[in-house]
């Protein structure tokens, strides 16, 4: 019997993650366009599309309509269901059996674990990352180039067509190794504030209360901001780029690594720094909020 409640609590951690990654997409979904859009912004050394995270979204709008702001949501969602469904849910149940009796895992060990979640989680979730980079990405594109896929699925099913299933884990490295270090600052980080906070301050931090959540994924937000952008920026032009006579534009992930240096200067690897922040930040305190409530809410319904 046992056994049968832990599998339960198992599936519900994996089923709670996807959740809070969903609901945190419907707020944060415009911020993520926008952040594609400043990353391929003067894309070897060609000229600035937008100079500022605001000029970016006055073009958008202007151009392509404000609700176009929401383009790519359906692949957003995806994203969550599958890539955050199972990192999420990976990392608390290795958490969990990392977990000895009054005893949480070391920093060490946090880091680790989140690596494994992250790396487990961007296998299969590249998909859908790959359907999201580039319907949030299309309003670039003279329209006689754009793919205009109606919503996920469909991408998904004319990319295999097209260009052949493998295509559809197209820049799968970098998006692994990306996974792995957003994920080891973002879980980690976390995991390690929230637990300095109730160390330091238990009258003022409660285990389960909002505000402790709040500020302890808001400094996790900007910490996983600083060490995860230039991998994603990577990930980002590997997923967009296109083929010309036959050549890939990127060999891979080291030599996007140095265009970028080249043509464009070494501080742009952080270029969309503020889009970045303002989407995985919230993002990443909503995530946590809506997971931490949801675990609340089951375990006040099993009456623990």
């Amino acid at each position: 019997m046992a056994t049968k409640n832990n599998e339960t609590s198992n599936i519900y951690k994996f089923l709670f993650g996807g959740l809070a990654g969903m609901g945190a997409t419907l707020f944060v979904q415009p911020i993520d366009l926008i952040k594609n859009r400043m990353q391929l912004s003067g894309e070897m050394g060609s000229a600035k599309a937008h100079k500022s995270t605001f000029q970016a979204i006055s073009n958008i709008i202007r151009k392509e309509g404000i609700f176009n702001l929401y383009k790519g949501l359906s692949a957003g969602l995806l994203r969550q269901a599958t890539y955050t469904t199972s990192r999420l849910g990976m990392y608390s149940y290795l958490f969990e059996k990392f977990t000895k009796k009054d005893d949480t895992p070391g920093f060490i060990t946090k880091l680790i674990l989140g690596c494994t979640a992250g790396g487990f989680g961007a296998i299969i979730g590249t998909p859908a990352e790959v359907a999201l980079i580039r319907m949030t990405s299309d309003g670039r594109l003279p329209v006689e180039q754009r793919r205009n896929y109606k919503n996920a699925i469909e991408a998904l099913i004319r990319i295999s067509r097209e260009e052949g299933v493998f295509a559809l884990w197209r820049g799968c490295v970098p998006t692994i190794m990306r996974a792995m270090v957003l994920n080891a600052a973002q879980l980690a980080s976390y995991s390690q504030i929230k637990e300095l906070l109730l160390k330091s301050k238990p009258d003022f931090f409660e285990t389960k209360s909002v505000k402790t959540h709040l500020v302890a994924s808001t400094f996790s937000g900007f910490i996983s901001t600083c060490v995860s952008m230039p991998v994603d920026i990577t990930k980002t032009r590997i997923q967009t780029m296109k083929y010309i006579n036959g050549k890939p534009e990127y060999k891979g992930a080291l030599d996007v690594l140095t265009k970028v240096i080249r043509y464009e200067g070494f501080f742009s690897l952080w270029k969309g720094f503020l889009p970045y922040f303002f989407r995985l930040g919230p993002h990443t305190v909503l995530t946590f909020i809506f997971i931490e409530q949801l675990n609340n809410f089951f375990l006040k319904g099993k009456g623990l």
